[in-house]
């Protein structure tokens, strides 16, 4: 298998390809060409006992610059005469061990064939193809070769990933017995490389993986209400004073305020507010916040502006996760199963939103586009909210009490 070293010492997740249409085909197959070529060439055996270390290929700029991959070998490499027979120790993560090496605890040749699938996966879908909560289930997984394909991977893809996603290590596309390398590389998948000269080229360069998508994008992630009926989520009412039923805990007001009128109902698990409220009215509302939201406990204290559920995708796989705008600025997202903070888009004053249809909005940062999908079909109110709060915080007023 490949791994991908950098020169700060980190590694992406995921090498990812292609442009806000999606990945091409092309793109993906010259991003698996070095795994697929070092392979064969890896394989062949050492001249001369060496040590037993992995050995590194510089491959330019494929990911990065000043990237390297580094071949792990799903075997040890000791001598010519230790080459012919199986190995006794694999160099690598769960999602990519063969299966072999967990049944008969021993690896072979075929077990880079393995990883290459794997790899072939992740690169199209942008996850691996054996996911679970824990180790042990993976394998379990990997044992009885259950994965499925996401909608949209590429027909190409997906015939190379199920041929070398084969239980029997002597029927993989590229191992010994079915021919060896020369039908591998014969794929239509690699169609657009040319083998001979692949030092010489040119990689393609790396863009934020954005799949493509449409206006009638289906919510296909669960039954997002029941779920936060569980949790026990505010009830947010549609009367015209706009108050919060679910949170009229009676806190005391002051006189002539009215905190209720900033919070609008977006729907019974979504709200936003106005930003006009004072600091006084801004501590009662963050009073009420603690008091009832189940979600404050996310937000690190602070108020939230805008919530809601969305879609959260990566590569071709989507995560339903809620989504909370608070003061700072922030953007938390929380996974709404497990009732844990998942990660906070980071905020500067970089960042950018951008609607792309009624379900669909990005949120550039410096360094990632987050895609996200509203499936209430009210992106543009995400998107204008996110452009509020930033002008309040960049532009009109950078001290007040939205920062």
């Amino acid at each position: 298998m490949v791994r991908t070293q950098t020169e700060s010492g980190t590694a992406p997740v995921v090498p990812s390809g292609g442009s806000r249409q999606g990945p091409t085909m092309d793109s993906t197959a010259a991003k698996s060409r070095p795994s697929a070529n070092s392979l064969q060439h890896t394989t062949q055996p050492p001249p001369q006992p060496r040590k037993k270390r992995p050995e590194d290929f510089k491959f330019g700029k494929i990911l990065g610059e000043g990237s390297f991959s580094t071949v792990v070998l799903a075997r040890e490499l000791a001598t010519s005469r230790e080459y012919a027979t199986r190995a006794n120790s694999f160099v690598g993560t769960a999602q990519y061990v063969s299966p072999e090496l967990l049944t008969e605890k021993s690896a072979c040749k075929s077990s880079d064939l393995w990883a290459l699938g794997c790899i072939i996966y992740q690169l199209v879908a942008g996850l691996p193809p054996f996911r679970a909560g824990n180790e042990y289930l993976i394998f379990q997984k990997i044992i009885k070769l259950e994965y499925d394909f996401p909608e949209k991977f590429f027909p190409k893809a997906r015939d190379l990933v199920e041929k070398l996603l084969v239980l029997d290590a002597t029927k993989r596309l590229g191992c010994e017995e079915m021919g060896g390398y020369g039908p591998l590389k014969a794929h239509p998948f690699f169609e657009s490389i040319t083998w001979e000269n692949l030092h010489h080229q040119t990689p393609p360069k790396l863009t934020a993986y954005l799949p493509a998508m449409s206006e009638d994008d289906e919510d296909c992630y669960g039954n997002y209400d029941n779920l936060l009926s569980q949790f026990g989520c505010m009830q947010v009412s549609s009367s015209s004073s706009h108050s919060l039923s679910a949170l009229d805990t009676g806190l005391p007001q002051r006189a002539g305020s009215n905190i209720e009128q900033y919070i609008h109902d977006l729907d019974t698990n979504s709200f936003e507010l106005d930003l006009q409220f004072s600091e006084d009215e801004k501590k009662l509302l963050l009073e009420k916040q603690a008091s009832g939201n189940p979600w404050h406990q996310f937000v690190e204290n602070n108020l939230i502006l805008k919530m809601g559920p969305v879609d959260k995708r990566k590569g071709l796989f989507a995560r339903r996760r809620q989504l909370l705008l608070t003061e700072g600025p922030h953007l938390y997202y929380v996974d709404p199963v497990n009732k844990v903070l998942k990660g906070e888009i980071p905020w500067s004053q970089e960042l950018r939103p951008e609607a792309k249809n009624f379900k669909t909005f990005f949120v550039h940062t410096p360094n990632r586009t987050y895609y996200l999908m509203d499936p209430s079909g009210n992106a543009h109110k995400w998107c204008k909210k996110i452009q509020e709060v930033w002008r309040h915080r960049y532009q009109s007023h950078p001290d007040a009490a939205v920062q």
